[in-house]
């Protein structure tokens, strides 16, 4: 049976909080909540297929250090990529 949306959202939200590395821990778990809850199904696979690439990659995706490969230069990595964390 299909994982219903929100189930999902949620599990994907508390993922983003709990990735292993502290910064990463922050920025992802801030950007998880500021924009899962909008993600349609298909931004949520490329969220979670970001996820799998693993923390230090993502940082540096995000951070802009390193340019993804074109299977993660997606529309989410670009929102990632704009996110402010703001404290």
């Amino acid at each position: 049976m299909p994982e219903a949306i929100e189930i999902r959202r949620k599990r994907l939200i508390h993922r983003s909080l709990y990735t292993g590395m502290k910064e990463t821990d922050l920025l992802l778990g801030a950007f998880a909540k500021a924009h899962l809850p909008g993600f349609d199904e298909g931004q949520l696979d490329r969220y979670e297929a970001l996820l799998e690439a693993g923390d230090p990659v993502i940082l540096d995706w995000a951070l802009g250090r390193e340019e993804p490969p074109p299977e993660f230069d997606t529309d989410v990595l670009k929102l990632l990529r704009n996110f402010k964390l703001v404290s």
